[in-house]
């Protein structure tokens, strides 16, 4: 597979795609940047409002959830974070990055025709490679979420990559053969995002979101997993809580983990 010309974003063909959506008239590009997290979680202090968008070609100081960075080449990838302002209440937050899950997969198999494995919390695996990531930041004030930024970064055009990531990596066009569009890919994941945004607000989330997610991931039940973090430990994963946290059925009983992530157990 050769490379193709630049992909270059069309920022009014994409403000025209966007009318009439929470999105219009809140996009905000840059060439480069250290990070759209950082971009957006300053302009979200700042009061920046609800349905904000920051996206770039480059970052230099890319981000993903452990202070892991995010190889972020110029060009090559998509990488966009998101400001919602959502009246719901702390403990549904976690179930946001899943939320994201579930929009990116659907964007992906929608402009790709791949079909995304959502490796708990956070991680979009094509197979046993990642083609992408979410990180979730937020504000919470008074037992509510004052507001929450959505980092999404996935792996488009990208052909190599650093040699010590800590799950191999892959690309969309690596796995299509072809070159796939991030101007579409960013029309379909907005779009997306704002009905997961929408579906989160309804009392039946905290059973949806989870039962969906189940079934879009192979890591959800029955997969024998090391979870890394404070609840760090060995077993085989028996589901997701109302709250979006996994279950691991260890030697010991059952441990609900509620941050860090998995990776598949080495079998002795």
């Amino acid at each position: 597979m050769c490379p193709g010309p630049l992909d270059l974003y069309d920022l009014a063909g994409l403000e025209s795609s966007l009318a009439g959506t929470v999105f219009a008239g809140k996009l905000h590009f840059s060439p480069v940047t250290d990070s759209t997290n950082t971009d957006a979680l300053q302009a979200a202090r700042n009061g920046s409002p609800h349905g904000s968008v920051w996206f770039a070609d480059e970052q230099w100081a890319g981000r993903g959830r452990g202070d892991h960075a995010w190889h972020s080449s110029a060009g090559d990838g998509l990488y966009l974070s998101l400001l919602l302002r959502l009246p719901i209440p702390a403990a549904r937050l976690p179930l946001l990055p899943l939320a994201a899950g579930l929009a990116s997969a659907e964007a992906i198999r929608a402009v790709a025709g791949l079909t995304i494995d959502l490796r708990w919390p956070n991680d979009l695996m094509l197979g046993s490679r990642k083609a992408g990531g979410i990180l979730v930041e937020s504000k919470i004030s008074d037992g509510s979420v004052e507001f929450a930024v959505i980092g999404i970064g996935i792996n488009v055009h990208h052909r190599t990559f650093p040699d010590d990531l800590s799950t191999p990596a892959t690309s969309l066009d690596l796995e299509t053969k072809r070159r796939v569009s991030r101007q579409h890919l960013l029309l379909s994941l907005l779009k997306s995002l704002e009905r997961e945004a929408n579906a989160l607000l309804e009392p039946a989330a905290t059973v949806s979101i989870p039962a969906r997610v189940e079934q879009a991931s192979t890591w959800i039940r029955g997969r024998r997993v090391e979870a890394h973090g404070p609840q760090a430990c060995t077993g085989v994963t028996a589901g997701l809580d109302e709250n979006g946290f996994l279950l691991v059925r260890t030697a010991n009983g059952l441990v609900t983990i509620q941050t860090g992530g998995i990776r598949a157990a080495e079998i002795s």
